[in-house]
């Protein structure tokens, strides 16, 4: 998996220079994440994998399903996918060219568990300590774990807080042992 987001990283920069060039953030994002659908499709992804088109050929593929989809430079990029045999890579491009968006636009995805649906009061205030904590503005990722019993599991990057009962249980039963 590492290997696969080494290959895309040169992509994803080239991509996300070019965006930032055109003044096309938005749109290049709407191209990526519309191109790493495409090539996660089931059917698509066997085409891919199988080898029997060539570059040329795929990529006139994709560009068939991609049609009024991608501008000018879009196009170009698709070619040179085709050309090097990286769509495989798209998906990680697409990651990594929002990973280096959010980073160039002072943003960072903040990664929320809860037991529970949090009341919008709440998610505010999570959303306000960690934007004051990690000196950005945040964008919170919601979802729900019901094996936390209660509290909150709040993942920024390489940052973790564990305020679960289940992480608080564990913490204990770590004390106890000692």
């Amino acid at each position: 998996m590492a290997e696969l987001y080494t290959l895309a990283h040169p992509y994803a920069a080239a991509a996300f220079e070019q965006a930032k060039q055109e003044g096309q953030l938005d749109r290049w994002s709407e191209m990526l994440h519309f191109l790493a659908g495409v090539v996660s499709d089931g059917k698509m992804a066997r085409v891919i994998a199988e080898g029997r088109l060539d570059g040329q050929r795929l990529s006139e593929f994709i560009l068939a399903t991609a049609e009024g989809k991608l501008s000018d430079t879009g196009t170009n990029f698709v070619k040179l996918l085709a050309e090097h045999r990286r769509y495989p890579l798209l998906p990680a491009i697409s990651e990594l060219f929002e990973r280096r968006r959010a980073e160039f636009e002072g943003r960072q995805t903040v990664q929320v568990v809860s037991a529970f649906d949090l009341a919008p009061g709440f998610q505010d205030s999570i959303a306000a300590a960690m934007s004051k904590r990690l000196g950005r503005t945040v964008d919170l990722s919601m979802s729900i774990d019901k094996t936390l019993i209660g509290g909150v599991l709040i993942r920024a990057g390489d940052l973790v807080i564990d305020a679960t009962l289940r992480g608080r249980l564990k913490q204990l039963g770590g004390k106890l042992m000692s």
